[in-house]
Formats: structure tokens, sequence, C-alpha cells
């Protein structure tokens, strides 16, 4: 038997062959009403309308804080819960969130996968990066409440605000001295500790303060910038021009606190107060 020929029409394909594949992505069929975006999927939407209309559903049982989504409501629970699901493969450290195990595993690798495209700088997390930019746009996205200045960063701003405030929240456990800045009480428990970190090339001389190095480091190069507006002798820091104009003023800034007499100069206080002891 001679098998039946089908005649197909112009277009039409044999049965055994398959239609062609659409390739193109789904339809984005809805749309925000606020800003325009489009989304493939109706959920996707409502919650992204969430950033306009400030709707937070998912309420924390513990605290009361809110979330627009269910997974940061999870994540957050963590916090109360002490939960700790991911841990470092290298060190055994345990973190609540994803994203703060894979910034941690950058210490190990030393990974910086984040460049500044001006100078080229690599930073392990985009926070870092995004704040090292600030260097090159000058934005300075944070205003202070008291006055008019403005920083390019946070820790800056709360540092400015104690002028206003007057906090001091940084204590020396050894005397009880406060400081609105961390560095500065690290400096000042160099009094204590004994310690000077910043040695000039020169000599071998240490010290504890940078300034104090710079200005030392001044007489290797006998340079003498300082100079006495009122007899024109010149001197190698600020430091010992001050002193010397106190000659001049006859000024006696340094008071013993036993018995109220001053002195021009530190060196002679510290001698006068051994009097006492």
């Amino acid at each position: 038997l001679t098998p039946v020929s089908t005649v197909l029409k112009k277009g039409e394909r044999p049965d055994s062959e398959e239609p062609e594949q659409e390739t193109s992505e789904p339809a984005r069929r809805h749309h925000c009403s606020h800003c325009g975006k489009s989304f493939t999927q109706l959920r996707t939407l409502k919650v992204h309308e969430r950033i306009h209309t400030g709707e937070k559903p998912y309420q924390c049982s513990q605290c009361g804080k809110s979330f627009t989504q269910s997974g940061s409501l999870k994540i957050h629970n963590r916090i109360h819960t002490g939960e700790k699901p991911y841990q470092c493969s290298q060190c055994g450290k345990r973190c609540s969130q994803l994203s703060c195990l894979k910034s941690h595993e950058r210490i190990h690798t030393g990974d910086k996968p984040h460049k500044c495209p001006q100078c080229g700088n690599t930073f392990k997390r985009l926070s870092n990066l995004k704040e090292h930019q600030r260097v090159h746009t000058g934005e300075k996205p944070y205003h202070c409440l008291h006055c008019e200045k403005s920083f390019s960063w946070l820790r800056q701003l709360k540092e400015h605000e104690r002028t206003h405030t007057g906090e001091k929240p940084y204590q020396c456990s050894q005397c009880g001295k406060s400081f609105t800045q961390f560095g500065s009480l690290k400096i000042h428990e160099r009094i204590h500790t004994g310690e000077k970190p910043f040695q000039c090339s020169q000599c071998g001389k240490s010290f504890n303060r940078l300034g104090n190095l710079k200005s030392h480091e001044s007489t290797h190069k006998g340079e003498e910038h300082h100079h006495c507006s009122l007899c024109g002798k010149n001197f190698t820091s600020s430091g010992f021009l001050k002193n010397h104009e106190q000659r001049h003023t006859g000024e006696k800034p340094f008071q013993c606190s036993q018995c109220g007499i001053k002195f021009t100069w530190l060196r002679q206080l510290k001698s006068h107060e051994r009097i006492h002891t």
C-alpha cells in the first residue's frame, strides 16, 4: 500500500515537528501607580508598593517593631531568640544573617570585591564603598539638628553633636576623666600606661602623640617656622613659642592645687609639688 500523503497548507508543519519555543521574558502586566515600575507577579507589586505607602504589616510580638516583608520579620526575631543558623567554616563563628556570614568570611579570605571606580581602593563591604565614595563626591548627608553643619559620615555627626549636648561617653577607667571622642580617651590613657607609640626615625626618641613627634622631628631639620611677635625669636614648634611668650606676658597658667602658687612652666609646678609630698 502506498502511504497516503498529507497535503500541507502553507505555513503548516508536520505533526512530528515541535513548535518553536517562545524565548521572550514573561510580560510585566502589573504596574506601580506611584512610580510606574512594572512586575510580572501581583504579589511582588504589592510588596513594592509598601515603599510608597509606608505599610508595615508584619509586627514583632516581642518588641513591636514592624516590617514590610515577612522574611525581614523572621530575620529580626533572631535578635530575641538568639538563633544563629549560619556558621563560618574557618573559625566557627555563627551569624544570624547570611549576608553577615559572607561579610565575616572575607576576614579569612581577604576578599575585597567592592572597588572604587575613582581611585581603585577596594572594600569588603558595599556599605564601606558607599561611605568611601563621599570622599570623591563631597556628599554630606548627615545634618546637625542644632546648627547648620553637615557631615559625610554618621560618626562625624555623632561626635559633633556632643559639642552641643556636652555628652562625654568615653571614661578613663584609671582616673574617671571623660571624653567626647574615643580617640581622645585612647591618647589620654597613655598617661597611665606610659605607652609612647610614635618614635623619631632620627634619634629614637618616643612620644605619646603624633603631633609631639612632628614637632620634635622639625628640630632635626633645623626648621624654625614659629616666630615671637614681641622679640622676633624663632622656634621649631608652637609649644616652644608659647612657653617663650609667657616670659613677655608674665602669664602663669600652672597653679599648685595645694597652696595656690602659680608658675610660668609646667616643669616648675612639678618641681614645686615635691615640697608637699
